[in-house]
């Protein structure tokens, strides 16, 4: 009787710690694959914002060479309107980058590159204009740079 009680509780000992290590690998299992979700949301959210950023400051390039050479002018307007279109995607991918990116360095790279690609078509002249498209393109780069790391 004393063997078969041991047996009993062997039994029931096994089975509660086959229990426990199966429930922390599930776990663990589980904990992986919302880590590489994230990482996979981040990559996608990240290459979109650079890809788009890039597409709002030649918008805004063209859009100040046009209101340059002709202001008022239907190619000036066209010019204006497009870059409208191209900051609604900017701030798109801006705010979905601010959805999944827990790094304030990488979220402030984001958000003053938006910003120096907004303010591009103020440029007073040719000079000015070029300067403020370099420190955006330099800034976006810099995000790329410094976003990279986190998603290797």
């Amino acid at each position: 009787m004393d063997a078969a009680l041991i047996a009993v509780v062997g039994t029931l000992l096994g089975s509660v710690i086959t229990h426990y290590f199966s429930g922390r690998a599930a776990d663990r299992t589980a904990g992986l694959a919302r880590a590489e979700q994230l990482r996979q949301e981040r990559i996608a959210s990240y290459t979109s914002f650079a890809g788009v950023l890039y597409d709002y400051r030649r918008s805004q390039n063209d859009r100040w060479f046009r209101a340059d050479e002709a202001p008022g002018s239907a190619q000036a307007e066209a010019a204006r309107f497009a870059s409208y279109e191209a900051r609604i995607s900017a701030r798109q991918a801006l705010v979905r980058l601010q959805l999944v990116c827990d790094e304030p360095a990488i979220r402030q790279l984001a958000e003053q590159s938006f910003e120096l690609a907004n303010c591009l078509h103020e440029a007073v002249d040719e000079a000015d204009r070029d300067r403020r498209s370099r420190r955006c393109k330099e800034t976006l780069t810099r995000f790329v740079e410094t976003a990279a790391p986190s998603v290797r």
